[in-house]
């Protein structure tokens, strides 16, 4: 009955994670057809009967981004107008959400838009994990299932740093919240990297509040775009005593100068998730290692299919 009136599909974005979660649900993967029109209008067409089924749409908003969001949309549309009993969006990472509220005149609030596109497209709940601002879950006006990555994380450090002293670091004041919870579950201690600028036209100074001397330091942040954050507050970290730095993000943008800099910066390691797919290049890059978040995703999406509590899955 479960897998009957269960259905997967996944846009172009990310289907290696979509298999790995219909693997974890013991359920294939939807069909459906996703083409270019030559003037590069997007076409889907869901190939399975959907009518009252429970859909989930797997589609992160990663780089190509504009183009991932309107597969999403349109999968919604597809899905809304086959008579789909109730359709979720799966947004492993959500886009735009670093604009989320207003920091100078005249400038939108794109993640409360894109909200409003996938609400307006027909999805009636949404699955994301690790958004950027906690608020933007309030930017919807349907269920939103916010996961964090920290099962995963958490698994990987005591499994890998047994016995050794580690220090949980946050790279700026945003994310000590984060921060704290990874320390306070490890019962470590905690630092906090200060970005300030001197003088005007300076560049900036990292200050590191805490002791990380002679410990294995480790970075936690939502993403890495550009690496630049990570990057420097390896080094601050390494100045400061600290015997390894590693660094931890959910997202792994990478976009930019992104290798370059991990490639030269003093990282024993990128550990991030598979959210976002690597590109070849960052493939090549022997020092980011991948974890997958896939049966995270998968309890829950099976959890909401069964309308069962999906709170445990937040540890």
């Amino acid at each position: 009955m479960f897998v009957n009136h269960l259905k997967i599909f996944s846009g172009t974005a990310n289907v290696e994670l979509a298999k790995k979660i219909c693997e974890y649900l013991a359920t294939p993967l939807g069909l459906c057809v996703i083409r270019k029109f030559s003037d590069g209008e997007i076409f889907i067409e869901l190939k399975e009967n959907v009518r009252g089924s429970d859909i989930f749409l797997v589609q992160p908003v990663c780089p190509p981004v504009n183009e991932n969001l309107m597969e999403l949309l349109i999968m919604i549309d597809a899905a809304r107008r086959a008579s789909a009993r109730r359709i979720t969006a799966v947004i492993p990472y959500y886009g735009y959400a670093r604009q989320d509220r207003k920091t100078a005149p005249r400038t939108p609030i794109t993640a409360k838009l894109v909200a409003n596109l996938i609400v307006t497209a027909g999805a009636r709940r949404v699955l994301t994990m690790d958004l950027h601002a906690g608020q933007i879950q309030g930017f919807f006006d349907i269920p939103v299932d916010h996961l964090y990555a920290l099962p995963v994380f958490l698994s990987y450090i005591k499994e890998n740093f047994r016995d050794k002293e580690i220090v949980i670091v946050s790279p700026d004041a945003g994310g000590v919240e984060r921060a704290r919870e990874y320390a306070k579950r490890l019962n470590c201690s905690m630092a906090i990297i200060d970005k300030r600028r001197e003088r005007p036209n300076e560049s900036e100074v990292m200050h590191v509040i805490g002791d990380v001397k002679a410990k294995i330091a480790i970075i936690i942040d939502d993403m890495v775009d550009t690496a630049g954050t990570m990057c420097h507050a390896a080094k601050a970290l390494i100045e400061r005593g600290a015997t390894e730095v590693y660094g931890m993000a959910t997202h792994p943008v990478l976009s930019g100068p992104a290798l370059e800099r991990l490639a030269k910066a003093p990282l024993k390691a990128l550990i991030v998730t598979d959210t976002i797919p690597l590109s070849e290049e960052a493939q090549k890059l022997e020092k980011i290692v991948v974890l997958s978040v896939a049966k995270l995703l998968g309890e829950a999406i099976r959890r909401i299919h069964t309308d069962d509590s999906i709170s445990s899955l937040f540890i």
